[in-house]
């Protein structure tokens, strides 16, 4: 994605967002699963789980494997690395990860992956 193709959606305020809790959201048609982590920072992916077919990553647990930052889908509970999309249970399977960012305000801002 170019600087000048992307597009950032707002989404939600930073300080709305629980540390280790996901939150789902609606970004130019794409449901997109949003995570604060332990460190503050933040991790967006597509909140569809391809193993189930669901819509329900935001509501996944969020830990860590090594230095990963990851989510654990609620349904059948494979392990996604919040920074690749990587599924560390079945690496043949990722979901999209997409660009997040804060601005000076304290919006947090989505782009989707193309």
């Amino acid at each position: 994605m170019t600087a000048a193709a992307t597009t950032w959606t707002p989404v939600c305020r930073y300080v709305d967002l629980e540390p280790e809790r996901g939150v789902a959201a609606l970004v130019d048609g794409a449901q997109v699963a949003l995570f604060r982590l332990h460190d503050g920072t933040l991790a967006a992916v597509d909140h569809r789980d391809p193993f189930s077919g669901a819509n329900v990553l935001a509501r996944g647990l969020v830990g860590t494997r090594g230095d990963a930052a990851t989510v654990a889908s609620p349904m059948y509970k494979q392990v996604f690395d919040l920074r690749t999309g990587v599924c560390l249970d079945d690496p043949s399977v990722a979901v999209r990860v997409h660009a997040v960012r804060v601005d000076d305000a304290g919006t947090v801002l989505v782009a989707v992956a193309g």
